[in-house]
């Protein structure tokens, strides 16, 4: 047996005992989780500038471990694979926050220069978020909590298979292991995405 299937055997209990009422599962599976998470913080926290400028991935990471920690006990989950998209929900929902906090004209970030975001192709697995906090217009961060939205407002199964790629940056072939479907089934639910969260926003996404 691999980390992988470790890793999600104890998810599995811990939801287990979860879904039976014990509420002391949550902190297990903060442990089990710490260091995904914590990997996870810093890859997302990289990829917002003027978040990145002012806070710490260690303090990202401790404000989703808590929206997640809080979560846990508020919604039922039964797979371990919830639990990473739930965490990747939370942290998205935390730079979010941490975004409009760094942005407007009376902002710290207000008083300094951004620098250029580079733009990225829309079948990348990576993607970045740029809030042009120099400008004082909220028109970027509007845009950007639109994204956003449409992401949450995808069907689950898209919304999944977005999340893996966009924020997590898994290749085809390991979303279609994780999800036990077909790579072909990976690609045409991402491409189904792509196209409801561009005709969602009037054109393609923040890149």
């Amino acid at each position: 047996m691999n980390g992988h299937d470790t890793l999600d055997s104890e998810l599995a209990r811990c939801l287990a005992r979860l879904a039976a009422g014990d509420l002391s599962a949550r902190d297990t599976i903060l442990e089990l989780m710490a260091d995904r998470l914590r990997h996870l913080a810093h890859r997302m926290i990289a990829r917002f500038p003027n978040v990145r400028r002012w806070e710490e991935t260690d303090d990202l990471f401790q404000n989703a471990a808590i929206r997640l920690h809080r979560s846990l006990g508020q919604m039922r989950l039964t797979e371990p694979r919830s639990v990473l998209a739930m965490a990747a929900t939370e942290l998205q929902r935390e730079l979010l926050d941490l975004a409009r906090r760094h942005s407007g004209p009376h902002s710290d970030a207000a008083n300094h220069a951004t620098g250029a975001v580079p733009r990225v192709d829309d079948t990348a697995a990576i993607a970045r978020h740029p809030v042009d906090a120099a400008t004082g217009s909220d028109e970027p961060l509007d845009r950007w909590a639109a994204f956003h939205a449409a992401i949450d407002d995808l069907e689950s199964e898209q919304r999944e298979v977005f999340r893996m790629v966009w924020y997590l940056g898994c290749d085809q072939k390991t979303i279609a292991a994780t999800l036990g479907c077909c790579e072909r089934t990976v690609k045409s639910r991402w491409r189904e995405a792509r196209e409801a969260i561009r005709e969602r926003l009037g054109g393609d996404p923040p890149a």
